[in-house]
């Protein structure tokens, strides 16, 4: 989870994928991210009422005691009812589980959560980042309904179609699916780790998720690369891991409303070029960027804080300063430009690999990525 937003305006980007192709020089390594709470109520049980109203009768006199004693059984009878557990077609959300704040009734939200079981219908899938949009789940689900909505600026309509769209994509990419499945080690091997990490700097988390993307491990573009549909899979399925781990399903905290606070539940995202060609970009790979680009941007609203690209030549470094005269204010706040890789723990803190200018030991070692086959 962190605290500044990762994408691009009115619909979030993953930005930047692979640019330009790689060495055979293998890279380093990486950290990241999460965490929750919750309260419980004490019930009044069936035995205190029963004691209760048993307890008046002993004060009465006997002239009173016959109709007492009815009334005393029949207060004894409602104390077992109103403790007994009640069952209805539609299940409440528990007393115990967190609450959302009240919303208006011409508040986006509240709108939101009044149609969005329409959208479920017409995608015929309800999941997103593991949790189950549904009226008996109003916290979790106006969650998710809130990510979509800071994406668009509060535009409910345009918050609207993207979730029906992000429903679709789920139901028929099956990205939960995808962070499961295992993939050939020779071809994205060393390409991905999501790291726990503790103490960044200004985040309000106890731990962050980082995840890092090691472009310079890349030996053979067309073999990582010139699969699309192969390379997308693992992708995602990277990306969707590091999601798993915001723990979105057990949030306690709500989400502000746009404009009014930072998303907790958001991670970082780490694009390290070293040994990386900047001269010339391989068709293959930009192919998959332009790609990933658009299915992580258009699906995965609200789930980056910041981006960092590190280990970028120092005339590429000009020219992104350059270009902040022309980007809007809210993306540049978003993105970091970094020319040496040591530089990135006075971003993230010290708990983050050694070759990042950290403590701890090597990316391979500390991070975790999807699982291979040989």
């Amino acid at each position: 989870m962190a605290t500044k937003a990762e994408e691009v305006n009115t619909t979030p980007t993953e930005a930047a994928g692979p640019v330009g192709s790689a060495t055979t020089e293998k890279q380093a390594e990486t950290v990241p991210v999460v965490e929750s709470a919750a309260e419980k109520d004490q019930p009044v049980t069936e035995k205190t009422g029963v004691e209760d109203a048993t307890a008046a009768v002993a004060e009465l006199s006997v002239a009173d005691k016959d109709v007492a004693v009815k009334k005393t059984e029949e207060d004894a009878a409602a104390a077992v009812t109103a403790s007994a557990p009640k069952t209805t077609t539609d299940p409440a959300p528990s007393a115990n589980g967190p609450t959302w704040p009240e919303t208006s009734p011409d508040h986006p939200l509240t709108k939101f959560f009044d149609l969005f079981e329409t959208l479920v219908t017409e995608a015929g899938h309800n999941e997103v980042y593991g949790v189950e949009l549904s009226k008996s789940n109003p916290f979790h689900t106006k969650l998710i309904l809130q990510k979509f909505l800071r994406a668009n600026q509060n535009d409910l309509e345009k918050a609207k179609l993207q979730l029906l769209e992000t429903l679709k994509f789920r139901k028929e990419f099956d990205p939960v699916k995808a962070a499961g499945e295992s993939f050939e080690q020779s071809r994205f091997g060393g390409l991905g780790y999501i790291l726990e990490v503790e103490g960044v700097p200004e985040s309000p988390n106890k731990k962050d998720i980082v995840t890092f993307n090691i472009y310079g491990a890349v030996k053979d573009n067309k073999a990582t690369f010139g699969d699309l549909d192969g390379f997308l899979r693992w992708r995602v399925g990277l990306m969707e891991k590091s999601v798993q781990k915001l723990n979105l399903s057990s949030a306690t905290e709500p989400i502000p409303n746009y404009n009014e606070g930072p998303d907790p539940y958001q991670g970082f995202q780490i694009h390290d070029y070293l040994q990386v060609s900047f001269l010339r970009q391989d068709p293959h790979v930009k192919a998959a960027t332009k790609k990933t680009i658009e299915i992580l941007g258009r699906h995965y609203p609200e789930t980056l804080s910041r981006k960092f690209f590190v280990n970028v030549p120092v005339v590429m470094g000009w020219l992104y300063s350059a270009m902040k005269m022309v980007i809007a204010k809210e993306t540049v706040k978003k993105f970091t430009v970094l020319s040496y890789g040591n530089q990135l723990a006075t971003e993230l803190g010290p708990n983050i690999p050694k070759v990042y200018g950290g403590t701890t030991g090597d990316l391979g070692d500390v991070g975790e990525g999807v699982k291979f086959t040989e």
